[in-house]
């Protein structure tokens, strides 16, 4: 029976264990994370979302106070139209992120890092040209370019001298998504390295509408596997969005695929940058439990967990030091949801609101609990703990399992 060892990710002369740990936003994917990955053999992710605040937080930087400083005076005000990010520090947070990562790096694997076009940052066009060029020229092996279409990217980074150097890829969930990447592409020669095609069982926000149960991982590959024989296009696929076990990467990789990307399972190392005690929410959570929702005032549906603290929190909006979900007008529908509560309970010292969620706040304090669709089996990958708690797992671990396991088994850990 194969494992997942057996088989290797190419790009070009270059071989890797094929394993990519997912780009879990906001700083979830940490360094240290995407580190352990690369020094196993496998590919890593760090994520940009929100790199500001998470330079605050590792590096010292002051670039959240800054901003909010700046203006403290349109602090009350709904329009957040002159909320503006200094390029110069989008730029020297994204350069200390990356390449503070890859002086670290050790072994044979490679990090990349997972972009988001639905970062949009009151100036969509200008903050994604700075985070991709920036991660470029601080080193970054690769790129995924994630949460949109990102049909103008590849354009953002053809000047770059490393533009045909580095790895660059694209999260896409249908057959429609690629081709219409291809096709606008098409005049820059240059074809994506790799393919992310991820299913609807996915963690954060998904790629589908609130019917996302009716479409199936397997066969959404199985359409772009024949696309691209048809087309004569050499490109590697790497399916991801519940894919549990060695077993169930194998499955893949025998049928065609190049790697397989996986995350949810990575919830719970101690690499994690989530907090221990969420982990252990984590752990804990049922089936019915998680939920997809339309709460993202990005638009796009989300999985997490139903007793995520950010769901139906009235929480002002603090878009003076965030504010990354502005789009180039200003506008976010939290703010919207906001206002429209306020107005409807003018006395009332603490509202909620219920059909939106102001993402960057709650995602930057891990209120937020997005997941995937099997975060309820987390709990069967551990040890319980005399206290009710679960032993949290290392990523090498978990790496490990992935790697060398069959039979759909999952190797617990040794016992702490």
């Amino acid at each position: 029976m194969k494992r997942v060892d057996d088989f290797r990710l190419r790009f070009g002369k270059r071989e890797l264990v094929p394993i990519v740990i997912g780009g879990m936003g906001v700083d979830i994917s940490t360094r240290e994370l995407a580190l352990e990955a690369a020094r196993l053999g496998g590919v890593g992710h760090i994520s940009d979302a929100m790199l500001p605040t998470v330079t605050d937080r590792h590096y010292k930087t002051k670039f959240v106070s800054t901003k909010q400083k700046q203006y403290k005076l349109n602090i009350e005000k709904s329009d957040k139209s002159i909320v503006q990010f200094d390029l110069a520090q989008v730029a020297e947070s994204t350069r200390l992120h990356v390449s503070k990562t890859m002086e670290a790096k050790h072994g044979d694997g490679m990090v990349f890092i997972n972009c988001m076009e639905k970062l949009t940052m009151n100036a969509p066009k200008e903050t994604l040209r700075v985070r991709l060029n920036t991660a470029l020229d601080a080193g970054i092996d690769g790129i995924t370019l994630a949460a949109g279409l990102h049909l103008g990217s590849f354009a953002l980074m053809e000047e770059n001298p490393r533009f045909r150097d580095a790895k660059l890829g694209i999260i896409v969930s249908s057959l429609r998504a690629l081709q219409l990447f291809l096709r606008k592409n098409s005049k820059l020669g240059r074809l994506p390295d790799y393919v992310v095609v991820e299913g609807p069982l996915a963690g954060g926000h998904l790629g589908f509408g609130m019917d996302w149960a009716q479409y199936d991982l397997r066969t959404i590959v199985a359409e772009i596997q024949q696309y691209l024989r048809e087309e004569k296009l050499d490109i590697p696929l790497i399916p991801a969005g519940g894919i549990f076990t060695g077993s169930d990467a194998v499955s893949y990789l025998e049928t065609g695929s190049a790697a397989v990307q996986v995350a949810t399972r990575f919830t719970v190392a101690k690499e994690c940058g989530i907090p221990a005690k969420v982990q252990q929410e984590y752990f804990k959570t049922s089936e019915d439990n998680i939920e997809v929702n339309m709460l993202s005032p990005t638009g796009y549906p989300m999985r997490m967990l139903k007793n995520s603290p950010g769901i139906g929190a009235g929480i002002r909006p603090n878009c003076e030091a965030y504010g990354y979900i502005l789009d180039a007008n200003g506008n976010c529908s939290y703010i919207d949801a906001y206002n429209r509560e306020v107005a409807l309970h003018p006395d009332a010292k603490k509202i909620s609101v219920k059909d939106k969620m102001c993402l960057c706040t709650h995602m930057r304090n891990y209120d937020c609990w997005t997941c995937g669709h099997y975060t309820y089996r987390l709990k069967d990958t551990t040890h319980r703990n005399a206290d009710g708690t679960y032993q949290i797992l290392t990523a090498e671990h978990v790496f490990k399992d992935y790697q060398f396991s069959t039979d759909n088994k999952i190797a617990l850990p040794p016992h702490p």
